[in-house]
Formats: structure tokens, C-alpha cells, sequence
């Protein structure tokens, strides 16, 4: 299900994998409806994956992990691709969460991130589970600043999988995620 929604003072994508569970689920997990979180717990999330992002000013790809049920950021990540071409910033928030809480509660979790998450990194989210995610700028607005993506759009991602359950809303924030990418430290 694909629906464009009235979020704040922008318009936002909003995509739900409305599958159904694999039979090694113990019992249904209800998704995190993302339109029911006010615009401002949305963006003061945002402004803190923005704050991550600036500790690669080359590859400004910030992510925060909260528990939906009280805010409480579970883990951050910024891109080390530098060190490894895998360590996107979802990789090292979704890696940062483990080793701080294990393999469970991601069904219960919202990753805000400030680019559209690439067909790798968002195959992880659909993996783990994670209830939620919300990103900024878009795949193809990140191509037209230099970066280089696959364009794939994780909602085409989602749409993909019979078994995951979460939400996507993109375009929080946009305006500071893009003034992140266009100004980036270029080479």
C-alpha cells in the first residue's frame, strides 16, 4: 500500500509492506503507524540522525535507532564506508544495536536516517524488522548531488518482501538532509 500524506509542512511518502507473517513468527506484531507520531517527534529525530551525519562530512549518511513505545534512542551510526564498502550508516546503527541490545526488539523500532536507504541497507531493515524507518532525501535526489546510488527506492524494496510489516515515511526534513548532501566535502 503506497499513500502520499499531508506531514507537517511537507508532503511525505509513506509505504506499508502489508505481507503476510512467516510461519516462524510467534505471534503478529501490529506495524508502527507512522502518521499517528506528531511531525515534531519526527523531525526531532531527524535533526539527531543530521547530528551523526556530520561526523563524515564526505558521506553525511547519519541513522538513528529509537524504541517507538517511549523515544529512546537504542543506537546510532554514521557511513564508515571508508573502512568497509558495507558500513552505511543504517549498517553501523542496525550493528551498533546489537552489540548494545541482541538480535530482538526491532519490530518495536523506527530508524530515522538522512538518505532514502539504498537497496542493501534497506534489504537489512526488511530483514531484521524494524518497525519503521524514516529518511530524508530521496535515492534520486542523492544521485543528482554526485553520490552515486542503485535506483532502486526502498519502497520497491518493501514491496518485494510477503513478510514485513513496517512503514516508511520519507521527505522529513528534506530541505536540511538536502542542504547536508549538496554541501558535502568533495575530494
Amino acid at each position: 500500500m503506497w499513500s502520499r500524506r499531508a506531514f507537517g509542512s511537507s508532503v511525505a511518502i509513506i509505504a506499508c509492506g502489508c505481507g503476510v507473517p512467516s510461519a516462524s513468527m510467534a505471534a503478529p506484531v501490529l506495524p508502527i503507524d507512522l502518521s499517528a507520531i506528531p511531525a515534531f517527534a519526527h523531525e526531532q529525530t531527524m535533526r539527531l540522525a543530521i547530528a551523526e551525519a556530520r561526523g563524515n562530512p564526505a558521506f553525511p549518511f547519519g541513522a538513528v535507532i529509537l524504541r517507538a513505545a517511549d523515544r529512546h534512542v537504542m543506537a546510532t551510526g554514521v557511513n564508515k564506508s571508508a573502512a568497509n564498502p558495507t558500513f552505511h550508516g543504517e549498517i553501523v546503527a542496525i550493528n551498533d544495536y546489537v552489540a548494545r541490545h541482541g538480535n530482538r526488539g526491532w519490530e518495536e523500532a523506527i530508524l530515522y536516517t538522512t538518505g532514502e536507504p539504498c537497496p542493501m541497507c534497506m534489504s537489512a531493515i526488511v530483514w531484521a524488522g524494524i518497525g519503521g524507518v524514516v529518511w530524508g532525501t530521496s535515492i534520486e535526489q542523492l544521485r543528482q548531488f554526485g553520490i552515486n546510488q542503485i535506483l532502486v527506492p526502498a519502497t520497491t524494496v518493501i514491496g518485494g518482501s510477503a513478510f514485513y510489516h513496517g512503514e516508511i515515511l520519507g521527505q522529513v526534513l528534506q530541505a536540511e538532509t538536502d542542504a547536508l548532501f549538496r554541501n558535502r566535502k568533495r575530494s
